[in-house]
Parts: C-alpha cells; structure tokens; sequence
C-alpha cells in the first residue's frame, strides 16, 4: 500500500469517527438497557440504521462546510 493510500485510508477513518457522535444522533437507536444481547437480526438491522445515518450526516456536514 502507497502512502497515499495510507493517507487517504487514515483520512477516511477521522472523518468517520468525527461524524459518529452526529451519526449516532440521527440513527437515534435506543441504548440497550436490558441484561439479553441482541440478535444477530437485530445487530444487522441497528448496524445498516447506522450505515444510513453516516450517509447522511456526511453529507449533511459537507452540504453545511460548503
């Protein structure tokens, strides 16, 4: 792998972690208070929630930056 890519992979990986917490907000699953784990269903379903989220609060910041 080129620097380049390193730098970009590096790049891509801030920005996910600064728009986590927006993310996060904007999916607005609930937390799981309970002493049982989720299903497998129902991990796939919060995680493509969270996809969505990302998605949008990206472009949400870059529609707001630019």
């Amino acid at each position: 792998m080129s620097s380049v890519d390193d730098e970009a992979l590096k790049r891509r990986y801030r920005e996910f972690l600064d728009l986590m917490p927006l993310t996060v907000a904007i999916a607005g699953l609930p937390e799981n208070n309970s002493q049982r784990s989720f299903t497998t269903e129902q991990m796939e379903g919060r995680a493509q929630v969270l996809a969505t989220a990302f998605k949008i609060a990206r472009q949400t910041v870059r529609e707001a930056i630019k």
